[in-house]
């Protein structure tokens, strides 16, 4: 599969991207078309990526990974179609209440990022019931990215250094990358070293902008409902090739 990427991640700044990524984050795209290209309804293609999704968790607890952070739905895919967007929450229900026991079962501790005041209460209440449930455990941390967007994460987190400044609780001066990170909604979990897009598509798509910094990339031909341990394997392979520098020269260079 041809696979191209740029980038790098602070989060182990010891150079090469050897071992296995402790923080992995997957933009799942390619439903629809999936779906389009086997003339079936954009709905069994998310369906169908429901299924990618708990072969992904299975192969990354398999795998050793500590962190895996899924876009699941971004705060701009309220502007598709109202009957797609319905699907979309109903499926959210059904994984929810279908799988939240054999997660939970299986060590696997939920985290939710995403803007929330304003979703559904059943929508909401079934969030945090996830979280609350699986708080404790101490395996597989699986971060969801829900009407998650991170220009407003960054706007969000602005807001509050500002409040905090204004109440003189922080002088300007003193707000430093360490003082944005800690009011981020992914405060407290390491940034990502490898983030892996499906469909082909080559950006972000409003994706932990900020954590990203030095994460390394691979983009994947195949669409979401296709993904499997192979492709995640194949992912992190190519991963572990990379020279991750952090800003600084590669050990493999000469003096």
């Amino acid at each position: 599969m041809a696979r191209n990427a740029a980038g790098s991640n602070d989060s182990t700044p010891e150079g090469a991207g050897s071992g296995v990524p402790v923080h992995v984050g997957i933009i799942m795209d390619g439903n629809g078309r999936w779906a389009t290209a086997r003339n079936l309804p954009r709905v069994e293609g998310h369906r169908r990526g429901v299924e990618a999704l708990r072969r992904c968790v299975r192969a990354a607890r398999g795998l050793g990974i500590r962190y895996l952070t899924i876009y699941s739905f971004s705060s701009e895919n309220w502007s598709r179609p109202l009957s797609e967007v319905s699907e979309l929450m109903g499926l959210l229900k059904l994984f929810l209440r279908h799988d939240l026991a054999v997660l939970h079962r299986a060590g696997v501790r939920i985290k939710v990022i995403g803007e929330r005041s304003s979703l559904a209460p059943e929508i909401r209440s079934l969030l945090e019931e996830a979280e609350a449930l699986t708080r404790d455990n101490a395996g597989l941390t699986l971060v969801v990215a829900f009407n998650y967007g991170s220009r407003q994460e960054i706007a969000a987190a602005a807001a509050k250094i500002a409040a905090e400044a204004a109440a003189g609780r922080i002088r300007p001066e003193d707000v430093t990358v360490e003082t944005i990170s800690s009011h981020l909604d992914t405060a407290g979990i390491p940034d990502p070293d490898l983030i892996v897009r499906t469909s082909g598509e080559q950006r972000l798509s409003n994706f932990l902008l900020w954590q990203a910094a030095y994460a390394e990339f691979v983009f994947l031909p195949i669409y979401w409902p296709d993904f499997d341990e192979a492709s995640l394997s194949a992912a992190i392979a190519e991963y572990q090739q990379r020279d991750r520098r952090f800003g600084g020269v590669t050990k493999r260079a000469g003096p």
